[in-house]
């Protein structure tokens, strides 16, 4: 009788059921496509025996990071810790156990661990790799998981194959990684010391030899060392000395055994005898010379007595020194001793180390940590400079062709500046001639009048003078000084060094310039020489008109009486004046007459007005400096009254018949005054 298809009728479970599919063995884990099987549940999405069913949601949120996968990003990262373990010995009667160290590294990129033990001489234990680079299950029951890095902290243990390791200690990264994963860290401990190595240590600490053989062990040096050589560049000093110079070394350091050798750097055309080395190849004291030693003092070993068996050789054996009574203790250069600016003793000799090849730079870097190699110079220092002093001038044609005579065999002309030349030649419209008009300063009353015309080359330097023709005043004219440099006066006829020139900066409107002993007042120049020294104020400050400003600054208390004879030499208010009332120093003749008066001048008014009016011109002005002046009876004892020559003047007006060289004719005194004093009209 079959039962009817219902509820509670059947014990088939499929009943009802679906979903009969296989789960695939593909997945994707990291975005990787790759074998996922053991993961997977059985038909129909049922679970397998013992299989748990994993979370389909994290407990932890979902983070920021690259997706890349952990093969990637973790590539090269290794957690490094240190373990110990306690190996029980139960067959050793001297220890119970044994303390051996380990580096267990676990590297991040795919959960792998690998243990380690660093080697140690004479342990007596097999030691390197302990367990080979592999995932390891944890211990029962759960040996189905294997080891993740949240199951790794400081001071915890962990069982690697029923092993129990003890960590106690990470390095910096370790620890920084698990900080920042959310590991708490917990604090580092110590491993305790193995009781074998203990006790071999201090049985190696008590132990002595009865014979007081010493081994010498080069062989290691010289395998490690071998053609390995310290090159320095090296500066012997001798200059001291008679006959000695400077002297360019090279010093080779041999690390294989210690030695030095120095060779000498041999200029061309040196004179010396060039020879293969300047030392040869040993050990250098660092105190030499020494001295002179007995044959067998400088000795490694000092054999005691000889002794002999029953063989009847003549000696078996040696009996030596052990605590080296009577050896000479000699100290030699290391490498250590050897560095740049470093001055050694080479048996008396000075020698400083200036610098050295790049092999010695890393060598000296690697082992001493050294970071500086400035080089010192090893040229020697510019000799002084001696000066070459010249025979006195003798009188001979001009001093620069005698000085041409001293410097060389065969006399040479003077060279002059042709650049300057070219330069400040006449050219065009261009004259390049500074002319002035001079007057004649003497003591002499028929050569007080005369006029001439001072010119100044700039190409070369030379002056020239020339007194204008005039008739009927006895005097010849024409040229007075033909074109030549002119000294300065006050120099030394007779001397070594070359005579100084009048130069353009001494010339300007009102100097005083000696001729070659006529003294001339320049009174004037022409247009172009005036706009030449103002273009150029910096090499002619007398005609700078900021220089002229300042200096009327310089005069504010006086701006009032300065204001005052401008008015009384504008009686129209016009606000200008005359140019040459504006350039002369005068004053009215009543200004003059009421100094005169306010001063008490033991004079009749007859008198004073007689004396004026030979001073007054035309427009009744007087210049006041030439009036106080002849007033002065100690310059001017007997002072006599001259007629004021109108030719004479009114040659300087016209500048010689020519156009007058200046344009301006009248003066707007009231802007100079606003410019200098900051004075408003009233």
């Amino acid at each position: 009788m079959v039962l009817p298809l219902l509820p509670g009728n059947s014990f088939n479970r499929n009943v009802e059921k679906k979903k009969f599919h296989k789960s695939q063995h593909w997945g994707f884990c990291n975005n990787v496509r790759m074998l996922v099987s053991e993961d997977k549940p059985g038909i129909g999405g049922e679970l397998l025996p013992g299989q748990k069913m994993k979370p389909k949601y994290s407990d932890f949120p979902k983070g920021m990071g690259s997706t890349v996968p952990s093969w990637i990003a973790f590539d090269k990262q290794v957690l490094s810790f240190d373990a110990y373990l306690e190996d029980e010995l139960p067959d050793k009667t001297q220890e119970k156990y044994r303390i051996r160290r380990y580096k267990i590294l676990f590297y991040l990129e795919d959960d792998t661990i690998q243990v380690n033990e660093p080697e140690l001489k004479n342990s007596g234990l097999p030691q390197g790799t302990s367990i080979r680079r592999h995932r390891i299950s944890l211990p029962p029951p759960d040996e189905d998981q294997f080891y993740t890095v949240y199951h790794f902290n400081i001071n915890i243990d962990v069982v690697f194959y029923g092993r129990t390791f003890k960590i106690y200690d990470a390095d910096t990264f370790t620890k920084n990684f698990l900080k920042k994963i959310g590991v708490k860290l917990n604090p580092p401990g110590r491993c305790p010391e193995d009781p074998y190595m203990k006790i071999r240590r201090e049985t190696l600490d008590r132990m002595e030899p009865l014979r007081p053989y010493e081994s010498y062990d080069t062989l290691k040096q010289f395998l490690e060392y071998d053609r390995k050589v310290l090159r320095f560049f090296c500066l012997w000093d001798d200059s001291a000395s008679m006959f000695g110079d400077r002297r360019k070394l090279i010093l080779h350091y041999f690390l294989c055994d210690d030695t030095i050798e120095i060779k000498e750097v041999m200029p061309p055309c040196s004179g010396r005898v060039a020879t293969s080395l300047f030392l040869r190849r040993k050990k250098l004291p660092k105190y030499g010379p020494p001295g002179v030693y007995q044959p067998g003092q400088i000795t490694d070993r000092a054999v005691l007595n000889l002794y002999r068996g029953l063989t009847g050789r003549p000696a078996d054996g040696y009996l030596l020194d052990k605590y080296k009574l009577g050896k000479v203790d000699q100290e030699f250069y290391k490498d250590s001793d050897l560095f740049i600016g470093t001055t050694i003793n080479v048996w008396g000799r000075k020698v400083l180390l200036c610098d050295c090849d790049n092999f010695t730079k890393t060598y000296y870097k690697t082992k001493y940590g050294i970071e500086n190699f400035t080089s010192i110079s090893c040229k020697a220092p510019p000799p002084p400079k001696i000066e070459r002093k010249f025979p006195p001038y003798n009188g001979f044609g001009s001093e620069e062709d005698s000085l041409r005579t001293c410097i060389g065999l065969v006399p040479t002309p003077h060279q002059r500046n042709f650049k300057k030349f070219m330069e400040k030649n006449s050219y065009g419209s261009t004259s390049n001639i500074l002319r002035f008009f001079a007057k004649l300063i003497t003591h002499k009353r028929v050569e007080r009048d005369r006029m001439f015309v001072i010119s100044y080359f700039l190409s070369d330097d030379t002056i020239s003078v020339f007194e204008p023709i005039e008739r009927n005043s006895g005097f010849t004219g024409g040229m007075f000084l033909k074109r030549i440099r002119v000294k300065k006066p006050g120099q030394e006829v007779f001397k070594s060094e070359l005579p100084e020139y009048i130069q353009a900066e001494d010339l300007y409107v009102g100097a005083r310039v000696n001729v070659n002993g006529y003294l001339f007042h320049l009174l004037n120049a022409d247009e172009y020489t005036l706009r030449y020294m103002e273009e150029n104020s910096d090499q002619f400050p007398m005609s700078s008109i900021e220089l002229v400003l300042q200096k009327l600054k310089e005069e504010q208390s006086n701006s009032r009486e300065l204001k005052q004879v401008f008015r009384n030499a504008d009686p129209k208010l016009t606000k200008r004046v005359d140019y040459n009332t504006f350039r002369k120093k005068v004053l009215p003749t009543k200004d003059i007459r009421r100094l005169c008066k306010s001063f008490r001048l033991p004079l009749t008014d007859d008198l004073l007005g007689c004396i004026l009016s030979g001073f007054q011109d035309s427009e009744e002005q007087i210049n006041y400096e030439l009036f106080f002046s002849a007033l002065n009876w100690r310059m001017n004892p007997m002072p006599e009254l001259q007629a004021v020559s109108f030719s004479k003047e009114r040659c300087e007006d016209v500048w010689l018949g020519m156009p007058s060289p200046i344009p301006v004719k009248y003066v707007d005194y009231f802007r100079l005054l606003k410019d200098v004093f900051g004075l408003v009209e009233e």
